[in-house]
């Protein structure tokens, strides 16, 4: 049996972390400082620098910091309110001219067909009055059709060309289709576009003229009789008729020529009959008789 006084085997030993410190400071001649338990003699950090004497933060150096002065916030502010207001006076001024624009019956129109290359204005279902927008979009038709006859032309008098050896047809072909497209949106599209916009009887005069002679060339091509180079610059009847026997694809080439440019003429022939019934039912014919008389006594004084 143990003794009463016997050590505990699970009592902690108590040490003194400074005695052995002490010791080995005093033998090794070192100092008898430790540092505590978190000092390493042995650590590679070099200690941290000494404090200075001055502790009194409030009174040292002030730091300079760049701030707006109140003279250069009040500049900023008047140089703001200046443009401001030259924004204001140039958004009355549009508004002015678009005002005096309206009541002068000047309307801007904004470049929006074909949407891909924006080069006309076009815009039917909000500019032409509904009961209107089915003749009105047939009409656009026909020029879409003008188009392609011309552009079926050119390949048709190519093959033409490569086969017959020809070239003024072709230079010919070329010229219908750079002239008569753009011609024809200026001289009868856009008036009849405009007449049934602003129900002007001199829009629709100007229309009738020039959509005349749109049919009379559609159905001169689609005859395309020997009259300029032996008619082979246009895809009509009579020259496909002599093309086919000596070279069948060109000939096929006229045919289909010949059909498009039938087509177009029976579509122009509809358009323009139904424009000048609407015309006259709508008393247009009669003012339009009226402006030419004012304008033939104005001429006559």
């Amino acid at each position: 049996m143990a003794g009463r006084y016997d050590r505990n085997p699970f009592e902690e030993e108590e040490v003194n972390p400074f005695a052995d410190q002490a010791a080995k400071g005093k033998g090794s001649g070192q100092s008898n400082y430790g540092g505590g338990a978190f000092y390493n003699p042995t650590s590679r950090l070099s200690p941290l620098p000494p404090e200075p004497a001055d502790f009194n933060y409030e009174h040292s150096a002030p730091v300079d910091i760049p701030l707006d002065t109140a003279v250069d916030l009040k500049q900023k502010e008047r140089e703001l309110q200046a443009k401001e207001a030259e924004l204001r006076r140039r958004e009355q001024e549009v508004k002015r001219k678009e005002e005096a624009a309206a009541r002068a019956g000047i309307v801007l129109e904004e470049k929006n067909w074909p949407p891909f290359f924006p080069i006309i204005h076009h815009d039917i279902a909000n500019e032409i009055p509904i009961h209107l927008q089915k003749l009105q979009y047939v009409a656009f038709s026909t020029l879409l059709g003008l188009f392609g006859c011309l552009l079926w032309n050119i390949i048709a008098v190519t093959a033409a060309w490569i086969k017959l050896g020809d070239v003024k047809i072709w230079f010919l072909a070329i010229i219908y289709f750079v002239s008569g497209v753009p011609l024809a949106y200026v001289l009868w599209y856009r008036p009849l576009y405009r007449a049934f916009r602003t129900e002007s009887a001199m829009k629709f005069g100007w229309f009738f003229l020039f959509y005349l002679l749109h049919i009379g060339f559609c159905i001169f091509a689609a005859v395309a009789p020997p009259i300029v180079f032996k008619g082979k610059s246009l895809t009509g009847i009579l020259p496909a008729v002599d093309v086919i026997s000596n070279h069948v694809l060109v000939g096929i080439f006229y045919f289909i020529g010949f059909g498009l440019f039938c087509i177009e003429s029976v579509l122009s022939v509809w358009v323009i009959q139904q424009v000048y019934m609407y015309f006259r039912g709508s008393g247009k014919a009669a003012e339009m008789k009226r402006e030419a008389a004012r304008g033939a006594v104005r001429a006559a004084f």
